[in-house]
């Protein structure tokens, strides 16, 4: 459907079409519509059941009925008081601890890694960068027994040592990760640093005072990512630590949480936990969102 408008520009009459959006697309966009929302609330039930278990009165993980019969705040008190068993505060702040250390030590590595590969232009630059898509295919997890022997014979998977470990496993070998990174940087005008180096500047303080200021967003996306992995991550944690319950992270206490010795008294508690654990990743995504958001967009374009 369609109507006619008339326009005067200089005193001459000009006429086009305006096309309004006929019933199909207005019927297509409704059915896309119906769809996402019926996806968003099949994502969405699952946090809700969560989040509803944590404030159940009821112990134990099997019931018959969805909506519990009453609430309470216990399960989140149980989760910072009741240390003996199972102590929650000390694996919060041993997966902080470990996620602090490993973020900073990856973000810097992927950073650095990544202004070199879009910056600089030297001899085995092409093959890093294919040696590195070809590792990034293999999941990270196919080498744990490689790396667990060698932290053992290093002497890092005793005492404290195990965040050190940690930090290494989550660190190291990061800096092929890179290549988000450097697709960002590419879309940084190659002018302003050769400006600059004309005006005597060197390579890092084209790094710390240029290309860093104009790549908040991809750094912001560095950060966040970087402190996620081991923030999420149980499998290496479950090698490395082990039966350590004094170095347990969340992800791996939280599984023992639903062993059998445990489930019946710990389930709720578990509810709380996960609601818990996932507060500080909310809050960073909803104050980050923009720059994750932009930085994503920037890498794609580079």
């Amino acid at each position: 459907m369609s109507k006619q408008v008339t326009t005067y520009a200089g005193g001459q009459e000009y006429k086009f079409e305006k096309n309004k959006m006929s019933g199909a697309r207005v019927a297509k966009n409704a059915v896309v519509y119906v769809i996402l929302t019926i996806l968003s609330i099949i994502w969405l039930f699952p946090i809700f059941w969560v989040v509803l278990t944590s404030f159940r009165k009821e112990k134990g993980s099997y019931t018959a009925y969805f909506w519990p019969k009453g609430y309470t705040f216990d399960n989140y008190k149980k989760l910072f008081t009741e240390t003996t068993q199972l102590n929650f505060p000390r694996m919060f702040l041993n997966t902080l601890l470990v996620s602090i250390f490993s973020c900073i030590i990856t973000t810097l590595f992927i950073l650095c890694v990544g202004y070199c590969m879009s910056q600089l232009r030297f001899r085995l630059r092409k093959p890093f960068m294919n040696l590195a898509m070809i590792l990034g295919l293999f999941p990270a997890f196919m080498s744990m027994v490689a790396v667990y022997f060698i932290l053992k014979a290093l002497g890092l998977t005793q005492g404290n040592m195990l965040y050190v470990a940690l930090v290494l496993i989550y660190s190291a070998g990061s800096g092929t990760g890179f290549y988000i990174v450097k697709g960002f940087f590419d879309t940084v005008p190659k002018s302003l640093t050769e400006a600059a180096l004309l005006d005597g500047c060197s390579m890092l303080q084209v790094f710390n005072k240029i290309v860093l200021p104009l790549s908040k967003p991809i750094v912001v996306y560095t950060i966040l990512t970087s402190f996620l992995a081991p923030w999420l991550d149980f499998i290496f944690v479950k090698v490395i630590v082990g039966a350590n319950a004094d170095y347990w992270t969340v992800s791996l206490g939280m599984y023992n949480m639903l062993e059998k010795e445990y489930i019946y008294k710990w389930y709720t508690p578990w509810a709380a936990a996960a609601v818990v654990v996932s507060i500080p990743i909310a809050i960073l995504f909803m104050v980050m969102q923009r720059n994750y958001v932009d930085g994503m967009t920037g890498a794609v374009k580079g």
